[in-house]
């Protein structure tokens, strides 16, 4: 139950959308819980969400504008934008500047910078990280449907009797909604099919597993529909609402289903699971989206819910789950580079007339697209850009060939950054640096992936000289001379406009309609429910193309023919491993929001590389080894992890770590710049690579209470409760290790306690001041082994035997952190399966919490369980 002073909000991480109420203690902090009536999450939250409001407060953030490194106020920092970007414009015409923006804005602060570009600059330069993520599933959806619409809700989730999940880690990338599946499962027996080539924690529990070679969606999606259309299971409504059948049927004919490696009997099980089903949810995200085929693999499972008629219907669809938490509301504000606000289309004459005319455009709308992502950034390394906007995105680090990205914005000649923090690896290439507010700091919308637009409310006060996006573009907008079209007091003023443009769209047949929220005042605006579009003040349907009717001009939708074309990098003897890239379960992006909150780096706080035990014994892989990745675009240090949750010849890395965690393993830097030619997204997931022994000389392990500042081969470091952790090695001997210690930690004259065996290279480091614990360090010519979890709680404390780098006996040891949400450890839970009580995952969960609130960490737990078990079964 929510309480008077609760304030209503969104979550800022996924697409899933889900509401927050937000307590503030009246000390800058801010309590965070599920909001129970939010139709998204019905009160649950995921470990990242249940942590929010660990990642508040003013500490590392940016807090007054920057130029060249040197405090500014407001006025000098806008007037020189605002000069900088006129005289570009001027000299070299609108389209040598160009914006990159995020889904972390809200949309109103979208509808800005999208106005500003497209209607006042005149150029199309204006794209988004979205493209990184779902721009395969915009074009999809368009050729398909004519608009870029989700047809699928949350609610088709609990309706269907199958949901198969496409390159969807939704266990761990979308935990909410997986739960939510889950919950369908045990209360009406709803089966579950993953296609994914590794084995993820979302195939616990599902009902098969297709492990598909990397990129042979295609082929997979085509032998279903030859096998929909071979059992008699096509529509008998296909004629009149859909065209290009015949000849989509043709081409998956023709393709090899043996390219997806799969086994016949798996391939006839999906096969009939799928088609035997009506009520069928097909589930894609990232590992559909992100390829260089990507946008014939979301068509490919398109054709098989239009042949089917399976679509615009309760419990069946295809429904593509978004990564960002606004990447929607972009998509509908036209934030991508070939797009115009309110799915009107940018070449399309009559749709740039109609828009210009509503913004009093006072130059010509762009024609054509501008440049996606990757050829923006191509752009701004051969000098066709001259000044360059980037707002809360850090391109240095997730966009592919990342090496060359950050020299191509070191190189450019003007470079504004908007954000929280200084502190990124793209920031600090900044010309300027605009201090802006962020979550629980400003107001807006968002919209979530079945197209519930949500409020966010600000809870608490922007710390220093921060302000909203909006209000900085648009300042900057009146400052190149455009002042009575960006003259908003609000963003409910923003919303308004934007919501009577979409009335424009909707007068050409676009499906975005939100036009009966164009007379919502100030107090309407502020208590806006979670509200599904279209919103027309008609009858609204709740589903589109229940009707049979699309919005191409013939009303009908559009098959297309395909066929697999294998991802763009080969594999070769000098690459031979094909890397696969996602995320982990508690940490977001470049962990700016995530990194904060120490108990979200407790599960996985290393970077790793995940490689099969077979290649490891072909690579004489030690346990807790390092390696070393290359590609034809950069190299890279991992911590190897065996596991046979990849097939051999198949490796995966976690994209979360940047110059200022983990400078040696930024994944982006091995993944070349190729992308979809249809949607423009990278192929981030088919990287060639080879596998090798990283040499190191030593390792180390580190605490300490205040900054580690390491000065290695490879580093990478980690906040705790207590201060920070960082584990360590380097290509070259140790050199005087007092010396180095000192530095690492920033302790010149701390009381120092040492025991070391130089002829076996063991060193073990503790600094005191006044007998309390700073830091330690453990140093060996070989992986240290010592209790870490154990250790990162000791700075601050009298740590007498902390050398010893083990828990003192007497006391119990909990174990790496297995459930982030209630910190509950490994051995914790090992203890309760060991005295046969607890037996069961829901067992565990009612003795000690794990596995009860987001319910992502359940399929470790039901592993820790079934090995704790196997010794019993074998007696």
């Amino acid at each position: 139950m929510s309480t008077p002073c609760d304030i209503r909000s969104t979550c800022p991480y996924c697409g899933v959308g889900c509401g927050v109420l937000l307590s503030p203690d009246g000390a800058g902090g801010l309590a965070v819980r599920g909001d129970p009536e939010h139709p998204a999450n019905h009160g649950r939250l995921c470990s990242k969400g249940t942590a929010l409001g660990e990642t508040l407060g003013s500490d590392g953030r940016l807090l007054t504008p920057r130029i060249g490194g040197q405090t500014a106020d407001w006025d000098t920092a806008l007037n020189l934008v605002a000069g900088k970007f006129t005289d570009a414009i001027a000299e070299h015409g609108p389209d040598s500047v160009a914006f990159y923006v995020s889904g972390q804005l809200l949309t109103e602060d979208y509808y800005v910078a999208n106005k500003l570009m497209k209607g006042f600059i005149g150029s199309a330069n204006i794209d988004t990280n979205s493209r990184l993520c779902m721009s395969s599933t915009v074009a999809g959806h368009k050729r398909a449907f004519g608009t870029d619409t989700v047809p699928g809700t949350y609610e088709d989730l609990d309706q269907a009797d199958l949901v198969v999940l496409v390159g969807s880690n939704l266990a761990w990338c979308h935990p909410v909604l997986h739960q939510r599946l889950l919950a369908a499962r045990q209360r009406r027996g709803t089966r579950i099919v993953v296609i994914d080539p590794r084995r993820t924690a979302t195939c616990d529990g599902a009902d098969l597993h297709l492990a598909l070679a990397p990129g042979s969606d295609v082929a997979l999606f085509n032998h279903l529909l030859a096998e929909i259309d071979r059992t008699g299971h096509v529509s008998t409504d296909l004629a009149a609402t859909v065209t290009g059948f015949e000849a989509a049927l043709a081409a998956a004919l023709a393709d090899d289903v043996g390219v997806t490696g799969l086994n016949p009997d798996d391939l006839a099980t999906f096969c009939k699971l799928w088609i035997g089903t009506e009520r069928v949810v097909t589930v894609f995200s990232q590992g559909v989206n992100q390829s260089s085929s990507g946008s014939d693999k979301v068509n490919a499972i398109l054709n098989c819910h239009l042949a089917t008629g399976r679509i615009g219907k309760p419990g069946m669809g295809p429904f593509s789950v978004t990564g960002q938490p606004n990447a929607m509301g972009g998509r509908e504000v036209g934030g991508l580079a070939n797009m115009l606000a309110c799915h009107l289309d940018l070449e399309n004459t009559s749709h740039r007339a109609a828009v210009s005319g509503f913004w009093d455009a006072p130059v010509p709308l762009p024609d054509a697209p501008g440049l996606k992502a990757v050829d923006m950034f191509r752009a701004v390394g051969d000098g066709r850009i001259k000044a360059l906007w980037i707002v809360h995105t850090n391109p240095a680090v997730t966009m592919p060939d990342a090496d060359a990205v950050a020299d191509a914005i070191a190189a450019c000649p003007f470079v504004v950054v908007s954000d929280i923090t200084g502190d990124t690896d793209t920031a600090r290439l900044a010309d300027v640096l605009l201090p802006a507010a962020c979550w629980a700091e400003k107001s807006g919308t968002v919209t979530n992936s079945d197209r519930t637009i949500s409020r966010q409310r600000a809870a608490l006060p922007a710390p220093g000289a921060a302000r909203p996006d909006w209000r900085i573009m648009a300042q900057v907008a009146q400052r190149m001379g455009w002042r009575d079209a960006f003259d908003w007091q609000s963003e409910a003023e923003i919303f308004r406009e934007y919501a009577r443009l979409s009335a424009v769209a909707a007068s050409f047949g676009r499906d975005f309609d939100i036009s009966a929220l164009a007379d919502l005042d100030e107090p309407g605006y502020g208590a806006l429910p979670p509200t599904r579009w279209p919103v027309t003040g008609r009858d609204d349907a709740e589903r589109f193309f229940a009707d049979g009717r699309y919005f191409h001009p013939d009303g009908k939708a559009r098959m297309l023919p395909l066929t697999h074309r294998a991802p763009a990098a080969r594999t070769s003897p000098k690459y031979p491993f094909r890397l696969n890239t996602g995320r982990i379960r508690d940490q977001w992006h470049t962990m700016t929001r995530t990194a904060r909150a120490p108990r979200l780096s407790a599960h996985l706080g290393e970077p790793f590389l995940d490689i099969h035990p077979d290649d490891a014994a072909d690579l004489n892989l030690i346990p807790g080894a390092l390696v070393t990745v290359a590609s034809p675009t950069g190299r890279t240090i991992f911590r190897a992890r065996q596991t046979d949750a990849v097939a051999p010849g198949q490796v995966f890395a976690p994209i979360h770590w940047t110059g200022d965690t983990a400078p040696s393993a930024r994944v982006d830097t091995l993944i070349p710049a190729a992308y979809d030619p249809v949607s423009g997204q990278p192929e981030s997931k088919a990287a060639v690579v080879s596998v090798t022994p990283f040499r190191a000389a030593w390792y180390g392990f580190a605490i300490s209470a205040g900054p580690i500042t390491p000065d290695s081969t490879y580093w990478a470091r980690a906040r705790t409760p207590h201060g920070w952790r960082a584990e360590l090695a380097g290509a070259a001997p140790l050199g005087d290790v007092e010396t180095m210690a000192r530095a690492l930690f920033a302790l010149p004259d701390s009381d120092l306690q040492q025991i070391s065996d130089p002829a076996k290279g063991q060193h073990r480091l503790a600094f005191h001041r006044d007998g309390v614990l700073e830091a330690a360090l453990f140093l060996s010519p070989t992986p240290v082994v010592a209790m870490r979890d154990y250790l990162a709680q000791l700075p601050g404390t009298d740590a007498p035997t902390v050398l010893s780098g083990r828990r003192p006996g007497d006391q119990a040891d909990p174990g790496p952190v297995l459930c982030a949400c209630l910190s509950v450890g490994v051995n914790t839970i090992l203890s309760a399966v060991e005295t046969g009580e607890h037996l069961t995952v829901e067992s565990i969960g009612e003795a000690l919490g794990a596995g009860t609130n987001c319910g992502s960490c359940r399929p470790e737990i039901a592993e820790l369980i079934s090995r704790a078990r196997r010794p019993l079964a074998a007696e």
